[in-house]
């Protein structure tokens, strides 16, 4: 297709969804002219958290590596798992800048795409929770929920929990998401009295879900820092001190990947309840909630730091296959 059309077809895209979403929301029209950009980020991103997702499942699902042999080698697994699954729904998000209508977007890909964001959110509080346990027992058995046992208890309830509440949001968005002809730029935007109230109560959830996450990072991490502090006024160059030391920053890595992609689109939720009923800022709203929406994507791309620093056996296989490339 040459330039011309392709600039074409773009302007008769978003010329449609002008006029048409001014019809679903009463609203001014909302400038779609910069879909392009999110299309190529959304790409690329895709391009690498797929090969370095692949390559840490590969890693964590071989023979070698199936059988967990701690709680957090299970965390660790899932939130891989929930990363991978993410990266297969980016090109699903992407379909959604280049097609006229949400339907498909909305049906499916929406909610699975939340699905694994914040399957990756709760991993990523379980795995600082391991190792703030970890932290505070020290050699002492394992607190009872630092048992593999309890990781895969804990980490299936989450799975079918999150499914659940997918599912039965995807089973009525089928029977009752509105069929409307114009173009929203909002999943929100075509939902049936029945799916807002399900929608509401599923965003309530996710919400505190988030919440109580980031608070328990924090609360970690201060804990963790205060540990450290104590350790080294008492004994500055002893190995349990450096072993501290070591925690502390793995926990600063964790908490810096969690709140860079995700601090921003929680709290944007907030402002945007504000926004999105005022039509001269529709256009802001509608940026803002893309840009945040994506760097909260970008998890898939930082999270096999997270991999890196707490799992010794992913940094010994990966030394080896670099030391065999350089080879």
């Amino acid at each position: 297709m040459s330039d011309q059309g392709f600039e074409e077809m773009t302007s008769s895209v978003n010329q449609s969804s002008v006029t048409n979403q001014t019809a679903v929301d009463g609203c001014a029209e909302v400038d779609t002219s910069a879909n392009p950009f999110f299309m190529v980020v959304y790409s690329l991103v895709f391009l690498v958290g797929f090969s370095l997702n692949a390559f840490i499942i590969k890693f964590y699902f071989c023979r070698a590596q199936r059988q967990a042999s701690s709680s957090m080698t299970v965390y660790l697994k899932n939130l891989a798992a929930a990363d991978f699954l993410f990266c297969l729904c980016l090109p699903i998000r992407i379909t959604k800048y280049v097609s006229t209508t949400l339907q498909v977007f909305c049906h499916f890909g929406f909610s699975v795409f939340f699905l694994n964001m914040y399957a990756s959110i709760l991993f990523m509080g379980y795995i600082a929770a391991n190792r703030y346990l970890k932290i505070v027992h020290g050699s002492a058995a394992p607190h009872i929920l630092q048992t593999v046992r309890a990781a895969h208890i804990i980490s299936t309830v989450t799975w079918v929990f999150l499914l659940a509440l997918t599912t039965t949001y995807i089973i009525m968005s089928f029977h009752s998401l509105k069929h409307s002809t114009s173009v929203a730029t909002r999943c929100e935007a075509l939902h049936s009295d029945q799916l807002a109230v399900l929608y509401k109560i599923i965003d309530t959830f996710t919400t505190v879900s988030f919440l109580f996450v980031l608070v328990s990072l924090i609360f970690f991490y201060y804990n963790t820092s205060r540990r450290v502090s104590e350790a080294q006024q008492r004994q500055p160059t002893s190995s349990s001190s450096k072993k501290l030391a070591k925690s502390h920053r793995n926990m600063l890595v964790l908490v810096c990947v969690f709140c860079f992609c995700f601090v921003p689109f929680h709290l944007f939720r907030v402002i945007n309840i504000f926004l999105r009923k005022n039509c001269s800022m529709r256009k802001v709203s509608y940026y803002l909630m893309e840009v945040t929406v994506m760097v909260s994507a970008l998890n898939v791309c930082l999270d096999p730091l997270i991999y890196f620093i707490f799992c010794k056996a992913f940094r010994a296989r990966l030394s080896r296959r670099v030391v065999a490339g350089n080879g």
